[in-house]
């Protein structure tokens, strides 16, 4: 895989090349078929990142589509290092959707996926009473299956338009984020053609 570092208002050191070159060979990993990988790191550019942030893109050209993901952090390491977990998260899909199409994986139900997970504790008494156990947060009756992940991420609000920017640039279909004017949990989300939708929440009276 050949990896090509390119620069706009700033300099890299022979250091960070190589420490870049290294860390993308992970990708192999996920997409054995990647031809080259073009990094592009700049600094701010727009006054909607911070300012001394620095911003790296990654393209990465293969014998499937091309691959691209970005990332703005303060310092070009944490940058590299987001940039290259949402490529990762991209390719992860892509390789999930590629096992599918060729038959070497048959989907199942989220009910069947969930009703192969073991969980502890969901055996009925004696008697028969069916037995609760908790499954995170969560009292559980009986063997009713139950996955409980729970993730919580600090973010700064933001408006529509940055939040459109990072759903584009994660790849996904909606984003979850705090409206910067309404202060209210928002999602937008890409509907059919090239339109987008907003869901806000209200706290109920």
């Amino acid at each position: 895989m050949e990896v090509v570092v390119t620069t706009r208002n700033c300099e890299v050191s022979d250091r960070y090349r190589d420490h870049v070159a290294e860390k993308l060979s992970r990708l192999e990993k996920h997409d054995h078929r990647i031809i080259r990988m073009h990094v592009e790191v700049s600094h701010r550019t727009n006054s909607r990142q911070p300012k001394g942030a620095v911003r790296l893109e990654l393209t990465a050209f293969t014998k499937g589509p091309v691959v691209r993901a970005e990332a703005c952090a303060e310092d070009k390491m944490a940058a590299l290092d987001l940039a290259l977990d949402k490529m990762a998260a991209q390719m992860r899909r892509a390789a999930d959707r590629r096992r599918v199409h060729r038959g070497r994986r048959t989907p199942v139900s989220v009910g069947q996926a969930l009703s192969e997970v073991p969980v502890d504790g969901a055996e009925a008494t004696e008697d028969g009473t069916p037995v609760e156990h908790q499954v995170g947060p969560i009292t559980v009756t009986g063997e009713g299956p139950l996955v409980v992940r729970e993730k919580t991420h600090t973010a700064a609000p933001m408006t529509l338009d940055q939040a459109l920017y990072e759903m584009e640039l994660v790849g996904h279909d909606f984003y979850l984020f705090l409206d910067k004017e309404s202060e209210r949990p928002s999602v937008v989300y890409r509907r059919r053609g090239y339109d987008y939708g907003v869901i806000a929440l209200d706290r109920a009276e």
